[in-house]
């Protein structure tokens, strides 16, 4: 293979997947925000069975996202165990009620009732699949701490990533962020240099899923072109 000598290091020619015309460009594009577009959030899956080859994939994908330095400050753990997920759902909820009665203000209140959530979260059981991302703060290479940088942004790319290839997959999940989550790190016995960052259940949809009737912002709205 060609390598090329930069700073020091070697370099390897970027091979482009496919050499798309202008008009090809368009189309993908195109394709892609139609696909990505039906994608929404789901709380009723079905305990359908998922293959761990399926996991694998999704998360090499998610693994393939850009990050600081390369540092890839991620770890994705994947859990189908049942006595785990029951755990894992258990404590979800103790910190959930808590949020719902406690802590959450009016507004906060008032903003999460056309999605129809509460503290109740029954899909952690119920999907084959928990994938909870855990973010690095830092490494450990001969008990010397090694920086990671700009972590939660190279986390939260990933997580895009992965949500994509969830959805791409013709598979559902939902971006659950029960806060505080340091429960995750307790059942996973994750190390100290991890911090939970999102647990997505993944899976299919029940066969009759009603979701809320919501708008996303149009690109008026979201964009700003400067030619």
């Amino acid at each position: 293979m060609k390598t090329k000598n930069l700073h020091g290091f070697p370099h390897v020619p970027y091979y482009h997947p496919s050499d798309f015309t202008a008009e090809e460009v368009l189309s993908q594009s195109i394709s892609f925000y139609e696909l990505m577009k039906k994608r929404r959030s789901i709380r009723e899956f079905s305990d359908k069975p998922v293959d761990k080859k399926v996991i694998e994939n999704l998360l090499k994908t998610a693994g393939s996202a850009p990050s600081g330095a390369n540092k890839q400050p991620w770890t994705f753990c994947a859990i189908s165990n049942l006595k785990l997920k029951a755990q894992i759902r258990k404590a979800a909820e103790k910190e959930e009620y808590k949020n719902y009665h406690q802590r959450m203000n009016d507004q906060w209140i008032k903003d999460l009732a056309p999605l129809a959530t509460d503290w109740h979260k029954p899909f952690l059981e119920k999907a084959p699949w928990l994938i909870v991302v855990f973010r690095k703060s830092y490494e450990l290479e001969h008990e010397k701490k090694m920086t990671n940088y700009y972590t939660s942004e190279s986390v939260g790319i990933a997580c895009g990533f992965l949500i994509s290839a969830i959805h791409h997959a013709g598979l559902v999940t939902l971006t659950h962020t029960p806060s505080p989550m340091n429960f995750l790190s307790e059942i996973l016995e994750r190390p100290e240099n991890e911090k939970p960052f999102l647990l997505l259940p993944v899976g299919y949809p029940q066969d009759e899923v009603f979701v809320p009737h919501i708008s996303k912002k149009g690109l008026d709205d979201i964009s700003k072109f400067y030619m």
